[in-house]
């Protein structure tokens, strides 16, 4: 006997959707801490292991969202930017999400040179995207939802047509297409 509706095999009765929601899919950039994290030590060792580093202070330093290559020179910082990339894109890291700052010069003949981590798409390139769409004349609208772009329309056609597009005109920053809702 239920009393109270306290029978565990009874579910309350949802009510009905009364519309379906439009197609939609989120521009977004991120990287893999832990893959970089690898690469980043991968790289040291390469470094160490080199004959023309053996007894420099040359290395690179992770936090957080920054790289930091240390060296004696800017030859040196060079080098180090040859064995770090490979090692990125060895780990599925597309390394156009890194911003190169400028060589600094350090204490005595010391040089280093920052590399930031941009993750996320940033306002700037997002305004870009969603006046990109706007001006593609496509049944698709974009908005800025943090640092995401949120992207819907009537007909997934209309949302492919729109990553088509993005990626056409976007090639110097690492976007992926994701989250797809129908």
């Amino acid at each position: 006997p239920d009393v109270g509706g306290t029978d565990r095999f009874r579910r309350p009765l949802s009510p009905p959707a009364t519309e379906n929601p439009m197609p939609s899919f989120d521009i977004s950039s991120e990287v893999d801490m832990v893959a970089l994290r690898n690469a980043v030590d991968s790289a040291n060792r390469k470094i160490t292991n080199r004959y023309d580093f053996k007894g420099t202070g040359a290395h690179v330093e992770h936090n957080d969202k920054v790289l930091t290559l240390h060296g004696d020179n800017d030859f040196q910082i060079d080098q180090m930017t040859q064995i770090l990339l490979p090692e990125m894109t060895g780990k599925k890291i597309d390394v156009r999400c890194l911003e190169h700052g400028d060589l600094q010069k350090v204490g005595g003949n010391k040089v280093k040179q920052e590399l930031r981590v941009r993750v996320g798409v940033e306002q700037d390139l997002a305004k870009r995207i969603v006046k990109l769409i706007k001006d593609g004349k496509l049944k698709a609208q974009a908005s800025i939802q943090g640092d995401v772009v949120r992207v819907t329309g009537k007909k997934r056609d209309d949302l492919q047509d729109c990553i088509a597009l993005v990626k056409k005109d976007v090639t110097d920053y690492p976007l992926q297409y994701g989250n797809f809702r129908d």
